[in-house]
């Protein structure tokens, strides 16, 4: 029995759930499209780059949420979980999440996403444990500001240690599975770091480290 960690994006699921989410507030004419979704590439693309700046990024994506229930974004995850989300889930990714479940291990997804984002495609894929960007909520409403700190590079380490912490566990005999050169600092840190799907730098790292590097899109 371990622990069993999973970056979310590109890596359990083939694509970006972040980057959806925004494309599908534009389409669903939740925010005003143009403006919005030209803000949102080019997050992405500081993102892909490594040089996002996770504060502006999470002004900006928390923004519509703004003055919204709880119940109303419910509705909304609802909608973009069988959207945008269902149709990329992997079954490799599942089988894989089913051979850890099976050996005991501890299964925790950690990602730079947030969890308005996420905590329900951690629901869909089985995953209890879950370590997203905060997101606040005053009396069943939206605010639109994060709480915490944001778990993006050296944050999910930070954020790793103090869940760690809380339980009196440790990452003796840890594996984590990310497709990110973002992650990084934390796939330096466990015994079994895997490259899924790696993007450029992740691959040469990987490589260059004997690190094992896998694809759960074949």
């Amino acid at each position: 029995m371990a622990l069993a960690i999973f970056d979310l994006d590109n890596t359990l699921i083939a694509g970006d759930s972040d980057h959806l989410w925004g494309e599908w507030l534009c389409g669903e004419g939740i925010v005003d499209a143009g403006a919005f979704a030209a803000r949102n590439a080019r997050f992405y693309a500081d993102y892909c780059a490594g040089t996002l700046d996770i504060h502006a990024y999470l002004a900006f994506a928390l923004a519509p949420l703004r003055g919204r229930t709880v119940t109303e974004v419910e509705r909304w995850q609802q909608r973009f979980l069988a959207d945008c989300i269902t149709p990329i889930m992997l079954p490799a990714a599942q089988a894989l999440l089913r051979r850890h479940r099976a050996s005991g291990d501890t299964l925790l997804v950690i990602t730079a996403t947030n969890e308005v984002v996420t905590r329900p495609i951690a629901r869909a894929l089985g995953v209890e444990h879950l370590i997203g960007c905060g997101v606040e909520v005053v009396d069943g409403v939206y605010t639109g500001e994060p709480v915490g700190l944001p778990s993006y590079r050296e944050g999910k380490v930070d954020r790793l240690r103090a869940w760690l912490e809380g339980r009196k566990e440790t990452l003796a005999d840890a594996t984590f599975y990310s497709d990110s050169h973002n992650d990084l600092p934390l796939l330096k840190r466990v015994d079994h770091p895997v490259a899924v799907d790696p993007d450029p730098e992740l691959a040469a790292q990987a490589t260059a480290s004997g690190w094992q590097i896998i694809s759960l899109r074949s």
